[in-house]
């Protein structure tokens, strides 16, 4: 069996990017055989390369093609909240991960991994669908570090065990590293560190020495931490360097472009217009009354940007 050749696209895929109907209208175009490429009659799953002598048309009219713009791979650190859901839908209507998000054009987001409902903290969302599976896959041993309140009572003993490793229903576990990091009472605050991203299991490695967890928030996936001063329910867009670090982590080749600094950029050139606005009003509201009036046109013309 051939592979399939790596710079080609779904037919449907190329149509609708191109402004000729949704992707579901031109299956049924293809399944009705309207649809040719180059003379031939095209057919549903077709896979095109598109070339400049490419002629694709529908019912004998030829159709302008809109080449497919470079995919960036973008990655997003959201500071998820205690109530949502990891799901793009839920049939109960409960909130979820993906309503805050800021909306795509011809992406969407992907989240690495999941937090539980009742966990907070930093969660990674990515355009490129094999970042976010290399990320996720157990053999990549990307360590999570979770800032957690435990209620229960503590000992060494207790500590060494979960170092060591326990036995949970699905094999056995353990925490990188354990760290006190204060309490009162019963009510203490542990950072503890792993290399799996298994169902609940911090909660269920603090259940086996006969410890409940009260809090767990993520602060880190990598060497990617929560970012200070982002509110839970915010969202922030990593960076070229952070992206790319993430990205050689799991052997991905590293990135060239942004859309962080692009948009950064166009903030920098709307905040310099303003400048230049206010500072040509300021010049123009100091002229004398009668060069202002002669001119006065020309200098509304100016101010606007």
């Amino acid at each position: 069996m051939s592979a399939k050749p790596q710079n080609t696209e779904k037919l449907q895929k190329i149509l609708a990017r191109s402004g000729h109907g949704s992707r579901r209208e031109i299956e049924t175009f293809l399944q009705a055989g309207r649809i040719s490429v180059d003379g031939k009659i095209a057919t549903l799953g077709d896979r095109v390369e598109v070339k400049a002598s490419t002629k694709i048309r529908l019912d004998g009219r030829l159709l302008a093609i809109k080449e497919a713009e470079k995919e960036i791979c973008r990655v997003m650190a959201y500071y998820k909240p205690e109530g949502e859901l990891c799901t793009r839908h839920d049939p109960e209507g409960r909130p979820t991960v993906f309503t805050r998000l800021p909306k795509l054009t011809g992406a969407r987001w992907i989240a690495v991994g999941r937090l539980d409902v009742n966990t907070s903290g930093l969660l990674l969302f990515t355009t490129d669908g094999e970042l976010a599976n290399r990320l996720m896959h157990p053999s990549r041993e990307v360590e999570r570090e979770y800032a957690v309140r435990v209620f229960g009572e503590i000992n060494d003993a207790k500590i060494r065990q979960l170092t060591q490793g326990v036995q949970l229903e699905d094999g056995p576990a353990s925490f990188k590293t354990v760290s006190y990091r204060g309490g009162e009472g019963m009510n203490q605050w542990f950072n503890v560190t792993l290399t799996e991203g298994r169902n609940r299991e911090v909660r269920r490695l603090w259940e086996s020495v006969g410890v409940q967890v009260s809090r767990l928030i993520r602060v880190r996936y990598g060497d990617i931490d929560l970012p200070k001063g982002l509110p839970r329910g915010g969202w922030t867009e990593l960076g070229l360097e952070q992206t790319n670090y993430l990205r050689e982590l799991v052997e991905l080749p590293a990135e060239t472009e942004s859309k962080v600094a692009v948009e950064r950029d166009q903030r920098r050139i709307k905040a310099n217009q303003i400048r230049r606005a206010v500072k040509r009003h300021t010049q123009v509201a100091s002229r004398p009354a009668s060069k202002r009036q002669s001119s006065g046109p020309t200098a509304k013309r100016r101010t606007r940007i």
